[in-house]
């Protein structure tokens, strides 16, 4: 039996790598890339070649995506399309519609089709929070110290709620919801990896916080077994190990300038403002408590461990980065005022 596969948020670098391994399964008749704009590689520039998956333009917010899944005979839905910060137009309403109101019309499509039987949703240890009151190690059924109460995490908490329900409502469909440690990689792009590129790291005085990383190839890895066994349930994926912020500097040979956690929040919000770096409020949360989870369930599901450690992550992050130079003009000025308020 061949399998119709549909893959949402393949405009992104992650996302349209799932896509092309997915296409490249001779297993799989037809691999379907939904998303609001056209993947890089459809376009001049360049990006993850999708091999024969077809590419159709959807708004995850309307009803378009209901044909799509009852007209191609969708079997396998990966959901990917959640996204961690706002666009530059429209702002948090609409990072907030499309990954909420998004969801919601996904979920609805796949009750009504009567053909799909498996559901893979990528969401994220973020829905943990980052409090000084968390446990050591977040296991799949901890609950946070401190609920997200915005942005990101809190979408991301919201999709979940609704993905549960689902499970409730269609015990015929085996549901995996996938919560993935910060990407690292030599073609992640995200808040986190910005941030390490910074020639000195701005850090809150007094916090070291414990990060873990997972590797875009790891990740990748794991979408593709999920979107083609069957492995019910909520995971955590992470690379092994932990990494302190310090160690995490002294790796790259960078300098950190430690800051009061008042300027450190400040300065997070003057950059997003300027566009150097998107601090949202829950990544300055882990850059000053961080978190960790623990992945046995997911190892055991599997069958295997990840092939990068936290560690090695971030390693080949810095071997495909050039990090060298002084510090930006704009940066240092954000440092100034942030200190100096």
């Amino acid at each position: 039996m061949t399998h119709t596969v549909l893959v949402t948020g393949v405009s992104r670098h992650i996302d349209a790598r799932v896509a092309s391994v997915l296409a490249a399964d001779p297993e799989i008749g037809r691999v379907i890339g939904v998303d609001t704009a056209p993947p890089p590689s459809l376009s001049s520039d360049g990006g993850v070649p999708l091999g024969r998956t077809e590419f159709v333009r959807v708004d995850p917010r309307g009803p378009d995506i209901a044909k799509v899944i009852s007209a191609a005979d969708v079997d396998t839905v990966v959901h990917m399309s959640l996204v961690s910060a706002p666009p530059r137009s429209g702002g948090r309403a609409l990072m907030k519609e499309q990954n909420v109101i998004g969801t919601m019309q996904l979920l609805g499509a796949c009750q009504r089709s009567a053909t799909v039987r498996r559901l893979v949703v990528r969401s994220t240890t973020a829905v943990y929070g980052s409090s000084p009151r968390d446990p050591a190690v977040f296991t799949e059924d901890a609950e946070p110290a401190e609920p997200p109460a915005h942005g990101y995490a809190k979408d991301a908490c919201e999709v979940e709620g609704y993905v549960r329900g689902f499970t409730r409502r269609r015990r015929d469909v085996t549901v995996t919801t996938l919560r993935f440690a910060n990407f690292m990689g030599p073609g992640v792009d995200s808040p986190l990896t910005r941030y390490f590129t910074q020639p000195v790291l701005p850090t809150a005085l007094g916090f070291d916080p414990r990060l873990q990383f997972v590797h875009e190839d790891d990740a990748v890895e794991v979408l593709r077994r999920t979107a083609t066994e069957d492995h019910p349930g909520t995971f955590n994926v992470a690379g092994d190990g932990v990494l302190l912020l310090s160690q995490c500097a002294r790796r790259a040979g960078l300098v950190t300038v430690p800051v009061p956690s008042s300027a450190f929040q400040l300065m997070g919000e003057l950059a997003r403002g300027a566009g150097l770096v998107d601090f949202s409020p829950e990544q300055l949360r882990l850059m000053r408590h961080g978190r960790v989870v623990d992945t046995t369930a997911l190892a055991a599901a599997l069958g295997r461990r990840p092939a990068f450690s936290t560690a090695a992550a971030f390693d080949d992050f810095l071997r495909a980065r050039d990090i060298a130079g002084g510090l930006p003009a704009a940066l240092m000025d954000l440092l100034t005022r942030a200190v100096a308020r």
